[in-house]
């Protein structure tokens, strides 16, 4: 199989989509707030954990060369330099 070549913000793009139609209905909830969800964007698979890295792992180890993508519930970005991250009300 040959892999299609796609750009970051095209990962980024398909990543938002599906979690914005889908996987946060089921992951925004009191305890997820501050936790990563990794989501494939191949199969939509994802899961959350405090700092992503058990579930990219998990996800890896199902699909070795997935795409994975990173989102922090909650919040419009996954880190901050400044220590601040900007609440994602919805």
């Amino acid at each position: 199989m040959q892999a299609i070549l796609l750009s970051r913000e095209e990962v980024g793009r398909r990543a938002r989509d599906l979690y914005d139609n889908g996987i946060r209905q089921q992951v925004e909830t009191e305890e997820n707030i501050g936790k990563m969800v990794i989501i494939n964007i191949e199969t939509g698979e994802y899961a959350v954990d405090k700092i992503g890295l058990e579930s990219a792992r998990y996800l890896r180890n199902k699909h070795p060369f997935a795409r994975l993508f990173g989102i922090r519930i909650g919040y419009k970005v996954a880190a901050s330099f400044s220590g601040e991250m900007e609440r994602d009300y919805q």
